[in-house]
């Protein structure tokens, strides 16, 4: 059943161990990254996110050890760096909740917090935020979800944020690693209200929303073909591992990635992992 509170991606989340290192690499790769944000002292996390057209990437660091945190700092602990959980968006996390538990799932929420905003001309603003989280044993393929209501999206999409040197737009697609490729696709669109397309060699693709990023869940030897530089080891059994995005100039993407970082094979412009904070980042012309 489609969610009438709940819409398509609103951002990635990648935990990483060291945050002034990660949003350094992000900026060798031709990303704007935002200052320095602490969230609400419960919450016990800072981060610095790479904003696009209507979607967006968080880099996360655990601060210090909370109940808010208890999970993310275990996926450090068992994988390091990586994409670990992403943000649906919604335009009240309150009703989000309801919508989710009327449909069987144990949805927690919504809980507030915040977090400050540097802006260029010295001053400060805040970013406040409402969430929903899906029950923790909903985790198609070891992906954890919430839904994001954002209070003050002024304080997220700032316009000299969105331009980046790589040209990158919006997140086109996110690659999440799957023993199960179809069983995981069909629990993700059902858990967001969606549905589920067959792709070739057992790839299953669940769409997160209107002019949103799809969700592709395929085997990990799969995933290995598409990029063949990213190391063996650095591809685990299941989770998110790619970020795919839509940049209006690949030459000028090859340009600011640089020859020490871009990689090319089957038509695919990428990063490896070890560049990009755990995630394997994909570049594709277009819209």
């Amino acid at each position: 059943m489609a969610f009438a509170h709940i819409s398509g991606l609103d951002h990635a989340v990648i935990m990483v161990r060291d945050l002034g290192a990660a949003a350094d690499a992000w900026v060798r790769l031709g990303f704007t990254v935002s200052a320095r944000g602490e969230h609400s002292a419960h919450v016990g996390a800072a981060n610095h996110t790479v904003v696009l057209d209507g979607d967006y990437v968080e880099l996360l660091a655990v601060l210090r050890e909370t109940d808010s945190n208890v999970i993310p700092r275990a996926f450090l602990a068992a994988r390091g760096d990586g994409i670990e959980r992403l943000a649906l968006g919604t335009d009240d996390a309150g009703l989000a909740a309801v919508e989710l538990r009327g449909a069987g799932q144990d949805a927690t929420g919504p809980f507030s917090f915040s977090r400050p905003v540097p802006l260029d001309d010295g001053s400060t603003t805040e970013a406040r935020f409402r969430i929903a989280r899906w029950p923790a044993d909903v985790t198609p393929a070891g992906v954890r979800l919430f839904a994001c209501e954002h209070l003050t999206p002024e304080a997220v999409w700032i316009a000299e944020l969105q331009e980046h040197a790589n040209t990158a737009t919006h997140i086109r697609r996110i690659e999440i690693i799957s023993t199960d490729p179809a069983g995981d696709a069909a629990a993700m669109a059902a858990a967001i209200g969606s549905f589920t397309v067959a792709g070739l060699e057992g790839v299953h693709i669940v769409a997160s929303g209107k002019k949103k990023a799809a969700l592709v869940f395929l085997p990990r030897e799969i995933f290995a073909a598409r990029y063949p530089a990213v190391p063996a080891a650095s591809i685990p059994d299941k989770g998110a591992m790619s970020l795919v995005f839509a940049v209006r100039d690949r030459m000028a993407a090859l340009k600011a990635l640089g020859p020490g970082a871009a990689q090319y094979a089957n038509d695919r412009l990428y990063v490896l992992p070890s560049l990009a904070s755990g995630a394997v980042l994909v570049f594709e012309q277009g819209a």
